[in-house]
C-alpha cells in the first residue's frame, strides 16, 4: 500500500466543505492513495474498492454503532440493542439475526421469492406519474428539475407503495427533510438544533404512520403497510414498533436517494451529449447507462455508521475494536485498481459491479424500485423534452456531504412532445 504524508484530517475536512460538493472526486483520488486511513478522532475512512468489499463482508464490522458503546451509555436502547423508534432503529442499522428476520419479513411483500413480480408490476404507474409530471410543465420553457420532477416522482411512488394517501405527501417532505438535516450542520450548536428538529419530525412521522398502520390491522388494502401489519409468515409477525421503524426507513430511503439519482443522471447526461444521443435513439440502452451513471455519480457518497467489534486487519492496517468505520462508496466507485479509466462515463465498460447501492448484508433494499423509477424517469424526460439544456452549470448542491445531489437543477427547452 502506498503511504503518503498528506494529513488525513485536513483532507477529510476539505471533503466536508460545501464548496467542494461540486466536484469532490479529485479529493477522493487523494484519499484513495491510502485506502484505509485513521482520523485523529479514531474513525477509519475506507475508500478502496476491495477494502470496502472485505469489510462489508466481515461479521466483525457491525452496522449497529451503539454496540461499541459501554452499556451505561446506551440509554434509550431496548434489550436487543435498538435505539428509540425511528430511522436509527430500522433494520439497516441492525446486525444479524434481527436484521435478517426483519429484511425477510419486509421482502415477502416487495420482491422474490414471494412477490417476485411486484416491482415490475409498478412499471405502468411509474410511466403514468412521470408523464403526468412532464405534462404539468405546461407552457413553461424553464423548470427546476429537482422540484418539478425528480422529487415528486419517487415520493408519489413510495407513498403509493406504502399506502400513504396522496394528500398527505407534503407532510413527509417536511419531516424527511428535517430527519436527514443533521448531516448538513456546520457547527456543534447547529447540529444540536437540527438533532432536536429531527427528533421532533421523527416523532410526528411515527405517530402518523402508527395510526395508519393500526387502521390497516385486520383490514388489508393491498399496500405494503397492510402486508407488514397483517402478515404472519414463517418468521412470525412484526411488532408494532418494528412496523413503524420499517415504514419510516422505507419512506425516507424510498425517495431521498432516488431524487438525487434522477437529478445527477439528468445533469451528467446533459454534460455528455454523445451518451444522451444514444439514449434518445435507443431507450433500451438505458439499463447499462443507468448503472454507469450510478457508478460515476452515486447519491450515497459516504456511510458513517459502521463500527469494528474486534480488531480487524485490512491491507496493512489494523482497525481496533470499537473504532468507527466510514465507507466512502463514491471513492471506491472510481478506484482505478478495479475500474479502468474510472473518471470517464462509459456505458460499454465491462465492469459494472459498482457500489452505488452499497455492499454486503446492507446493500440497498429498495434498489430494484430505484432502478426502475430512475430509468423510466430519464427515458421519458429525454424522449419528450425538445432540445433540453442546462441553465446553470454547475448547479447549487445540497450541503449534505454523505448524500450528494443538486439542491436545484434549472433546465430550459424548446418544447414538450406529447406523451403518446
Amino acid at each position: 500500500m502506498t503511504t503518503t504524508t498528506e494529513n488525513p484530517d485536513e483532507l477529510w475536512a476539505d471533503l466536508l466543505e460545501h464548496g467542494n460538493r461540486v466536484d469532490p472526486y479529485p479529493l477522493y483520488a487523494r484519499l484513495r492513495a491510502e485506502p484505509v486511513r485513521r482520523l485523529a478522532d479514531g474513525a477509519f475512512v475506507v475508500s478502496g474498492y476491495e477494502e470496502i468489499l472485505q469489510l462489508t463482508g466481515d461479521p466483525r464490522i457491525s452496522s449497529e454503532p451503539g454496540k461499541a458503546q459501554p452499556s451505561d451509555d446506551r440509554a434509550g436502547h431496548d434489550e436487543d440493542g435498538a435505539a428509540d423508534p425511528g430511522l436509527t432503529s430500522a433494520f439497516v442499522m441492525l446486525d444479524p439475526p434481527k436484521h435478517d428476520r426483519l429484511r425477510r419479513q419486509t421482502m415477502r411483500h416487495f420482491g422474490p421469492p414471494h412477490a417476485a413480480g411486484y416491482v415490475d408490476g409498478l412499471r405502468a404507474e411509474i410511466h403514468r406519474v412521470a408523464n403526468d409530471l412532464i405534462d404539468g410543465f405546461g407552457d413553461r420553457r424553464e423548470i427546476d428539475l429537482v422540484a418539478d420532477f425528480a422529487y415528486p416522482l419517487p415520493v408519489w411512488m413510495i407513498c403509493d407503495v406504502l399506502g400513504v394517501p396522496a394528500e398527505d405527501e407534503p407532510l413527509f417532505h417536511a419531516w424527511s427533510e428535517a430527519i436527514i438535516a443533521p448531516a448538513e450542520a456546520t457547527t456543534p450548536e447547529e447540529n444540536e438544533e437540527k438533532q432536536r428538529e429531527a427528533a421532533a419530525a421523527t416523532g410526528q412521522m411515527a405517530r402518523y404512520l402508527g395510526a395508519l398502520a393500526e387502521s390497516r390491522r385486520g383490514d388489508g388494502q393491498g399496500d405494503l403497510l397492510s402486508g407488514l401489519v397483517n402478515d404472519h409468515g414463517p418468521d412470525g409477525a412484526m411488532s408494532s414498533v418494528e412496523v413503524l421503524n420499517t415504514s419510516i426507513m422505507l419512506l425516507i430511503g424510498g425517495h431521498e436517494t432516488t431524487v438525487n439519482m434522477i437529478a445527477n443522471g439528468v445533469l451528467t447526461l446533459l454534460r455528455h451529449p454523445d451518451v444522451l444521443a444514444r439514449v434518445r435513439q435507443d431507450p433500451d440502452v438505458m439499463p447499462r447507462v443507468f448503472e454507469e451513471l450510478l457508478r460515476l455519480e452515486p447519491p450515497a457518497q459516504v456511510t458513517p455508521k459502521y463500527v469494528a467489534l474486534a480488531d480487524v486487519q485490512v491491507d496493512d492496517v489494523t482497525i481496533p475494536a470499537g473504532a468507527p468505520v466510514w465507507m466512502v462508496w463514491a471513492a471506491a466507485n472510481r478506484d482505478p485498481r478495479h475500474f479502468s479509466d474510472p473518471d470517464r462515463l462509459d456505458p460499454d465498460r465491462e465492469a459494472i459491479d459498482h457500489l452505488g447501492f452499497g455492499a454486503g448484508l446492507h446493500s440497498c433494499f429498495g434498489a430494484p424500485l430505484a432502478r426502475l423509477e430512475t430509468q423510466i424517469a430519464l427515458n421519458e424526460l429525454f424522449r419528450r423534452l425538445v432540445n433540453p439544456r442546462l441553465v446553470t452549470d454547475p448547479p447549487p448542491y445540497r450541503r449534505n456531504p454523505f448524500l450528494r445531489g443538486p439542491a436545484s437543477l434549472r433546465l430550459t427547452f424548446d418544447g414538450v412532445l406529447p406523451a403518446g
